[in-house]
């Protein structure tokens, strides 16, 4: 396996404790052990991780969760996150994978599963990183068709919308364009600041949305809109710019 540089969210001593002898004892190296989102971010400033291991259910007392925490550290640097949990609920799990986790694991786990999570997760991240650069300096991606690739607009892209295995991608002008692959893996295309996975089976580009009214999200063109769910509305908010005052009557 490739010695990776690691960050470890955790507010458990002992667990986090753990996680560090297990990481080690494989040839990695910890670069930092956070029990906040604040503690996370200054190691992350100190030193840029290969990969993060974020607890989902921080003490309140560290100031947002894990979900919370992994938005502030991939603003800051992209890399793959892997959450874990002792919780089984789906609600748990549907609030995780919004961020596009490259991985989740329930406690308590194996070692030698953790140290496969964390070898995949680093090599499916480098897979993709090409593609993003390119997107990220050209505001292109190109998209693959019968007759060979089409380019595509980052900035034109309304939503990024799961079909089944596959994914469409609805432009401004109203075409869309068929990926044969996930929603997950085509969105790993899309890192951009402006866009933000609403659901399970939406990332939408904000800069392109016009309004959010009560639960849907109206676009610029005023007649496309997507539902969302509460949820979703939530942690879409935290990632908005908000005046906070009171709305006119």
């Amino acid at each position: 396996m490739t010695p990776l540089t690691i960050l470890i969210v955790e507010d458990n001593t002992i667990t986090a404790m753990h996680l560090r002898q297990t990481l080690e004892q494989a040839g990695h190296t910890v670069t930092g052990m956070a029990r906040t989102l604040q503690a996370a971010l200054t190691a992350v400033k100190n030193q840029l991780p290969d990969l993060a291991l974020v607890d989902i259910q921080l003490d309140e007392k560290s100031t947002g969760n894990g979900v919370a925490t992994a938005r502030e550290l991939l603003a800051y640097q992209h890399m793959p996150i892997i959450f874990l949990t002792a919780d089984p609920e789906l609600e748990t799990y549907q609030s995780a994978i919004e961020m596009m986790p490259a991985a989740y694991m329930l406690k308590p786990f194996r070692a030698d599963e953790l140290l496969m999570n964390i070898n995949l997760a680093y090599h499916n991240f480098q897979s993709t990183q090409g593609g993003m650069a390119d997107a990220l300096q050209t505001g292109y991606v190109w998209v693959p068709i019968k007759e060979g690739l089409e380019k595509v607009a980052v900035a034109q892209v309304l939503y990024i919308e799961a079909d089944k295995s596959y994914a469409n991608i609805v432009m401004a002008d109203a075409s869309t364009h068929l990926v044969t692959t996930n929603l997950t893996t085509v969105a790993q295309y899309f890192r951009l600041n402006s866009f933000f996975r609403i659901s399970r089976s939406h990332v939408v580009n904000l800069d392109q949305v016009k309004q959010l009214k009560g639960n849907s999200l109206i676009f610029l063109d005023g007649k496309t809109a997507l539902d969302i769910q509460p949820s979703g509305r939530k942690e879409l908010i935290k990632r908005l710019t908000v005046i906070r005052t009171k709305p006119p009557k």
